[in-house]
């Protein structure tokens, strides 16, 4: 398959989150692990939309950018351990945020980020 054709053939998030580990949270909510450079390369760039109950965390990570981005994102920044740090609302495509203090970022659909905060707060370790 040649560039980009598994980005195209992977073209909704919901099969191009489908391989990576998930941690399911309170309220239907589910964040899937980017941990490998292929996932954390394929991101969210390039599709169409991510449905409001679903996230990718990038770990370690405390750096983004919103190109090839066709939607708005909330961010969720982690600390160290995990815990919420803050939550960036409506980035922008063609953006970049930085969080010196965070280790890890939770993207999401812009709109539910303090959802999504929340509920990773609550959820069982």
């Amino acid at each position: 398959m040649g560039p980009g054709g598994r980005r195209r053939r992977l073209s909704t998030a919901t099969a191009r989150l489908a391989d990576l580990e998930a941690i399911e949270l309170p309220g239907g909510l589910r964040v899937h692990e980017a941990r490998s450079w292929a996932a954390r390369r394929d991101g969210l760039g390039g599709l169409a939309e991510l449905p409001d109950h679903l996230g990718l965390w990038i770990a370690p990570c405390r750096s983004i950018h919103t190109i090839g981005m066709r939607f708005a994102l909330d961010l969720v920044w982690l600390d160290r351990e995990d815990r919420v740090l803050a939550v960036a609302a409506a980035v922008a495509p063609r953006r970049q945020r930085t969080s010196w203090r965070a280790r890890s970022v939770i993207e999401v659909a812009s709109g539910r980020g303090k959802d999504f905060a929340e509920a990773w707060a609550m959820r069982v370790r």
